[in-house]
This record gives C-alpha cells, structure tokens and sequence, in this order.
C-alpha cells in the first residue's frame, strides 16, 4: 500500500478507528432508537420490535463477514488476474480503506432485505403474494444494486444480487406470518 497524501498516514487509522466503534456499537444504537420509539407503540407493536433488532443486527454482521470471507478474495483474485502483464498494483491506503468500507455497507444494508420485507408485510404497506407476483421486477432491481454498489464486473454484481434474491426469497416466507389477518384489516378499514 502507499499513502498519496502526506495526512494520509495520520488519518486513515483515525478513520478506520471511528467507524469500527460505529460499527460494534450498532446493535446498542439501534437499542437507543427502540428506546426513544417504544413510548409511542402500542403492546402488539412492541412484541415485533426484539426480533426485528436481534434479527437486524445479526443480517447485518452477516452481510459483512460474507463480504469478508466469501466476496474479497474473489474479487481481488479476479482484478488481480485481470491486470495487463508488468502492472503491479500499489493501492493507496485511503482508497483501499473507502472500498472496502463501500462495500462492507453494501452487503451489511443489503442483507438487511428480509426485515424490509416483514415490516413492509405487517404494517400493511404490501403482501407476500404481491411482492411474489413482482418477483421478475425485484431480482432486476437486485442487480442494478448490485451494479451501483460494486466494482463495475459482472462477477461482484453477481455476488451481491443473489444473496438478496435469496434473502427476498428468505423475506417473503417469513413475511406470511407477520402479514396482518383479513379480519384486522377489515375491522380497521371500518374504523376509518
């Protein structure tokens, strides 16, 4: 690695530093935001609450170890291999350090497909079955995410879009038991 800058050395550990304690300490802010929220619910919406946190938290961590163990040694393996013959790769720290840091995001948001899904399903906003009817739309939409948040190959597109499509698919099995019941939604239509 080389440093381009002359602060690059000082700042990229600080940097680095800042946003791993961002990163472990998720689970206790996304606590803080349930607990400046949890007023405000009523008993039946509080009981969705510590699964969908537990279960956030958890995707996320998983979104990022999968990058780590599974997406960069294949996609250094395949950038290096691609390299014209004589070229040496030197990367520059802080550039290195926004790529992965870009790409460990990526995969953390984006694992975070099935509690979209669950919450989208139970506060009413959609159904499993519609969401299956759009399925040929959202697996395109998984790629051109997977095309805005990764390198510009096809191979890392790749390695980002099927795990959401699973992880929709994952979503929309678990969805069916959070979707409200036709007699709720009936007596709430009423209400209004």
């Amino acid at each position: 690695m080389i440093a381009t800058n002359v602060v690059t050395p000082f700042f990229t550990p600080i940097k680095l530093t800042a946003i791993v304690a961002v990163f472990i300490s998720v689970p206790y802010i996304l606590y803080q935001v349930w607990a400046f929220i949890a007023p405000a619910l009523y008993k039946h919406e509080k009981k969705l609450v510590y699964p969908l946190l537990i279960s956030s938290s958890l995707l996320f961590y998983i979104g990022v170890a999968f990058a780590y163990y599974v997406v960069f040694p294949l996609i250094f393996g395949f950038l290096t291999q691609t390299a014209p013959e004589g070229v040496v790769m030197a990367t520059d720290i802080n550039s290195y350090l926004d790529f992965i840091l870009t790409i460990f995001l990526a995969f953390g948001v984006c694992f975070e497909v099935p509690v979209a899904i669950i919450l989208l399903c139970w506060s009413g906003v959609t159904t499993a079955e519609d969401l299956k009817e759009k399925r040929p739309y959202i697996i395109v939409a998984a790629f051109v995410i997977g095309m805005l948040f990764t390198p510009p190959d096809m191979f890392s597109q790749t390695l980002l879009a099927v795990p959401m499509c699973l992880l929709f698919e994952l979503g929309l099995l678990v969805a069916r038991f959070y979707q409200p019941k036709d007699d709720e939604t009936e007596s709430t239509a009423q209400s209004e």
